[in-house]
């Protein structure tokens, strides 16, 4: 079955990747196997040293929730070797009768052609019009003849070809066969397999027939089959030795690949009208074949959504995709689903406080090192309990998380918040709790970055600004954001690109060259965004 993904916010922070890990454990111990976790961007280093303190490795790492040839219930026929025989082929081809073609590839898996039914009898006529067999190898002639090798001559021979000829009684002169390059098939006609095997010919096909102890002694050059089929069927099926690398069609080939979407496959399949069209992984090897049938009724990839139900801070392709929950502690925004669908949200200080009631609710206990990261989770986004956001239900869930796991919060605190900043270029500082927002006709972003020293962090108030002036023009913002949160100051100095007066009245501060301090503003959620939409209306 395929997987139902959850995932927290672009530019994922710790209670992000925690709620999406704890939530798809609860699941899966509750018998739902098919929940898996995921995150939609780099794993900052504090959300790493929690991963490492307790034991886990990060999250599938996605990038998009876009229907792809993937998620399409095509065909997975047979994969056939070039050197496969016609025959061969053309039983697949009858076994599959809902297929069109079947794919040929090399010996490395790679594609090499497609072999449709059309191509195998635009063969078959042009060769058995000729009555020429083109050269093939012996293996293949044998196996479509269910044949035999009689003698040392055949033993020796590799490949055989050569004009195709049935004998006829001695009395027929003109029709007699006189080329040594032809392949002859005989009866019990004693005369003519002598005449063969004197003639030296390429090949004796001898057809519900034995050969005499005497013409089996006799010296020559010629390969002595024996077959159980009469000659006419055994003349007409020798054609179909020939390898199918010869024959399938292998220019102007039009592929898909796993990873492709669904909207642009649709538009090349109207522009090419094949019957069907070859499916590669990553690799180049074959996957399967895709019809326009298949594209019908895609399978939509399926997503929990934890932490988040802001479409612009969600995963890409979010639109083509079936959203099966929401559990948030943000303001509700702007996604919509196709069905109705179950939401937890509450005014808590994070996702993990959610979650954890959830296990509860469930009768289940958390093990110890989730327990433990749940904790770090919270304290994490409630800023050590300072946060605005953080409820009495916070301390209390994270306390019993703490006593599960057995650690110490101020300890493991600390550890968090001292690791978030050190070591890192400014351009990871912005982005690595960055969100964007568009609020009553304006868009903007607002990054956070939590510290116990804003002080030493605001000595990089000039490369902030450039990169964040950088960053506003690019994507049109009207205001961008960087809120230095400062656990033990219990407020928020802020560096900001854009309206000195947007800045002034929505916060009630006198700004000073794009910084200002906000007081006791610890939350972008509940104190900045908030004041932002008051103002903007």
């Amino acid at each position: 079955m395929d997987p139902i993904y959850v995932t927290g916010h672009r530019n994922p922070d710790t209670d992000s990747i925690v709620a999406a890990m704890a939530y798809a454990a609860l699941r899966n111990a509750c018998g739902d196997r098919e929940y898996e976790a995921a995150c939609l961007g780099h794993v900052s280093d504090e959300t790493q040293l929690v991963l490492d303190r307790f034991g886990f490795q990060p999250p599938k790492l996605i990038h998009n929730m876009y229907t792809q040839v993937r998620d399409l219930d095509f065909d997975t026929p047979p994969v056939l070797s070039t050197a496969v025989t016609e025959g061969h082929a053309w039983r697949m081809l009858q076994e599959h009768k809902e297929i069109s073609a079947l794919p040929v590839a090399r010996e490395d898996g790679t594609l090499y052609g497609m072999l449709s039914r059309e191509d195998v009898a635009s063969y078959n006529m042009a060769l058995v019009t000729a009555g020429v067999l083109d050269e093939v190898p012996l293996f293949n002639v044998l196996s479509v003849l269910e044949g035999k090798v009689l003698n040392e001559a055949g033993e020796n021979t590799d490949t055989i070809f050569g004009e195709i000829a049935i004998a006829l009684p001695m009395s027929r002169e003109n029709l007699l066969f006189r080329d040594p390059n032809t392949i002859v098939f005989c009866g019990d006609q004693p005369d003519m397999q002598r005449r063969a095997l004197e003639m030296n010919v390429r090949c004796l096909v001898l057809c519900q027939a034995e050969l005499s102890e005497e013409l089996r002694t006799l010296p020559t050059t010629t390969c002595i089959i024996s077959t159980p089929l009469d000659a006419y069927r055994a003349s007409q099926l020798i054609f179909q030795s020939t390898p199918i690398g010869r024959i399938c069609r292998t220019k102007d080939l039009v592929c898909f690949h796993l990873e492709d979407r669904v909207d642009d496959v649709k538009e090349l399949v109207l522009k090419h009208r094949e019957h069907c069209y070859p499916i590669l992984d990553e690799n180049e090897r074959v996957a399967g074949i895709l019809t326009r049938y298949h594209l019908l009724r895609p399978r939509r990839k399926r997503v929990v959504l934890v932490d988040h139900n802001e479409a612009s801070q969600s995963v890409p392709g979010l639109e083509e995709a079936d959203i099966v929950e929401i559990i948030d502690h943000h303001r509700i925004a702007d996604i919509q689903t196709r069905n109705p669908i179950y939401v937890r949200n509450e005014p808590v200080g994070s996702t993990n406080t959610i979650i954890a009631s959830m296990f509860q609710d469930r009768g289940l206990m958390p093990t110890e090192k989730m327990a433990g990261m749940m904790a770090a989770a919270i304290l994490s986004d409630t800023v050590m309990f300072k946060s605005p956001t953080c409820t009495v239900r916070d301390i209390k869930t994270a306390e019993r998380m703490a006593r599960i796991a057995n650690i110490s919060l101020d300890e493991l605190g600390k550890a968090i918040f001292s690791a978030s900043v050190e070591g890192k270029t400014v351009d990871e500082l912005l982005f690595t709790d960055y969100k964007e927002f568009h609020i009553a006709g304006h868009d903007l972003a607002v990054a956070q970055i939590t510290c116990v020293d804003s002080g030493n962090m605001l000595q990089r108030k000039d490369a902030f600004l450039q990169l964040m002036d950088k960053t506003a023009k690019k994507n049109g913002f009207d205001l961008v954001i960087l809120m230095l949160t400062d656990v033990l100051l219990e407020g928020s100095q802020i560096i900001y690109v854009g309206d000195d007066d947007t800045i002034r009245q929505a916060f009630n501060v006198t700004p000073k060259e794009g910084t200002a301090f906000l007081p006791e503003v610890m939350s972008r959620k509940k104190q900045v965004i908030p004041m932002l939409s008051a103002l903007w209306g």
